[in-house]
């Protein structure tokens, strides 16, 4: 077993239109407007960019994301990761009843020297900051949306 690599699945049910999640989703620039722990994210042009992240524990990570996929007729959203985290991530978002189900998909490995050394006897916790962070974005998300 690879204790760097994490593959992480969030489903969220949200009470707003698809079309305006997939908008709010594909502005990362404004993540740190609605997502606490998205410390900052910013655009470079040509669907490349840089993010910042720190949850619970006390360390941020930082990533280029490049853009690979942007396909609003079928509601994904998809981008590679490198620096502190390698691999790639994904939003699909899809009507659900009267509202909206967004599945964020994340496959990576772990980069960052530390978390590498400490893999081992932390991963069960450095999977409990990842949920804890994609709850608070999912809180956060629903209320922009609620908001506009």
């Amino acid at each position: 077993m690879n204790w760097n690599h994490y593959r992480f699945v969030s489903v969220w049910e949200l009470q707003a239109p698809p079309a305006a999640v997939y908008a709010e989703l594909e502005r990362v620039e404004h993540y740190p407007r609605w997502w606490p722990q998205v410390r900052e994210a910013t655009r470079s042009g040509s669907g490349a960019g840089t993010t910042r992240v720190r949850s619970v524990l006390p360390y941020d990570l930082v990533m280029t994301v490049r853009e690979q996929r942007h396909d609003p007729a079928h509601g994904v959203l998809e981008a590679a990761l490198g620096g502190d985290l390698e691999g790639w991530v994904r939003w699909t978002v899809a009507p659900h009843g009267s509202g909206t189900r967004v599945v964020y998909e994340q496959e990576v490995e772990v980069r960052r020297r530390l978390m590498r050394v400490l893999a081992v006897p932390c991963r069960p916790v450095f999977r409990a900051n990842h949920a804890l962070m994609m709850r608070a974005g999912r809180r956060g998300l629903a209320a922009r949306l609620e908001a506009v």
